[in-house]
């Protein structure tokens, strides 16, 4: 029986009922083109055994409170889920944290409930989607947000919306438009200098950033031509976020992600529940198998525990009370996991 790796998730959901049933009322039965799954607490901590997940630390997906257009009701909302995601995570406090929903656009309201969240609540970070009904990151008007943060050096989770245009049919916005909105906040948010003059925030751009890593060198050309700042800024820039792995550990887009990416800045993201127990095996089965010892445990787990402190006290989470049958049915399904992984690569002729 193999030893679980310890993770910490960096990406991983919750839908709680108040959330599921706001949208709800709102008409939306999904997001990013994927019906909304069933979630419970209970189901999330069984999907972390079966990944060797410790910790996970939950975010709000897409749409959040961008839905609503009262001010005060998209407030409200995200008040309600962070007290929520408080709760869920006291109750669990080894096992789950939580990353607050702010609610943008509005960059003023967001600005206080970071701050509440951010206090006596105690959220490990925030949430913020690349954009909010077409307002991307790093466009004007959010300076009272970025103050907040830098303020309390907090970690801001970059997570995809849909694309403020119509879907293309047949392209579920969460395969391919998602990568394209993780990447257009990144270049805006380097554009106009957000992570220069707020150099405490730590982003961490869900899926690998989308297609920065691959296009980071196109990106910065022309941005320095753009800005009149030296490519090589530009890149140190772009460098500076961090990324998670979220369905991104495979062959093809680990190798440039670990190339571009700071030591140090890569973590663990599994996407669940959006991302069903089966892709999360198959991934993880690409970090397990794609890189040497060292990273592995890196991107596993180190790398995290410097954003995230309370999590780095070397005091293993206390081992689920799982029946040795189930112990070793859940080691057999992560060697198998790795071995299907193995199985479907493209060849090399």
């Amino acid at each position: 029986m193999t030893t679980a790796p310890r993770r910490i998730d960096v990406h991983q959901h919750l839908v709680p009922p108040l959330y599921r049933d706001a949208l709800a009322d709102a008409g939306i039965t999904e997001a990013g083109g994927r019906a909304l799954p069933g979630w419970s607490v209970g189901a999330a901590l069984e999907a972390m055994d079966l990944l060797g997940t410790e910790t996970a630390i939950l975010s709000v997906s897409t749409p959040a409170t961008g839905f609503l257009t009262d001010p005060d009701e998209a407030a409200g909302l995200a008040r309600r889920l962070n007290d929520h995601s408080a709760g869920v995570a006291a109750e669990h406090p080894t096992r789950l944290g939580w990353f607050a929903t702010l609610p943008m656009p509005d960059a003023e309201a967001a600005a206080r409930e970071a701050e509440r969240a951010l206090g006596e609540p105690g959220a490990d970070g925030v949430t913020l989607l690349a954009n909010n009904r077409g307002a991307y990151l790093g466009s004007e008007g959010q300076e009272p947000l970025w103050r907040v943060l830098d303020e309390h050096g907090a970690v801001v989770f970059v997570h995809p919306a849909d694309l403020p245009a119509p879907a293309v049919d047949g392209i579920p916005p969460f395969a391919a438009d998602f990568l394209l909105d993780t990447t257009r906040a990144a270049y805006l948010l380097v554009r106009n200098g957000v992570p220069r003059r707020h150099p405490n925030i730590r982003f961490v751009l869900s899926h690998a950033g989308g297609f920065l890593p691959y296009a980071s060198h196109r990106m910065a050309v022309a941005l320095a031509s753009d800005i009149g700042r030296s490519p090589r800024d530009v890149l140190d820039d772009f460098r500076g976020f961090y990324f998670d792995t979220a369905l991104s550990s495979s062959p093809a887009a680990l190798p440039t992600l670990l190339a571009f990416a700071r030591p140090g800045h890569v973590l663990f993201g599994s996407d669940w529940p959006f991302a069903p127990a089966p892709a999360g095996q198959y991934f993880a089965a690409g970090l397990d198998s794609g890189v040497e010892a060292g990273t592995l445990a890196a991107v596993n787990r180190t790398n995290a525990e410097a954003l995230f402190p309370r999590l780095a006290d070397g005091t293993p989470a206390p081992a689920p009370s799982r029946l040795l049958p189930v112990r070793l049915r859940q080691s057999a399904q992560r060697a198998a996991a790795r071995l299907v992984f193995k199985l479907v690569q493209p060849g090399t002729d």
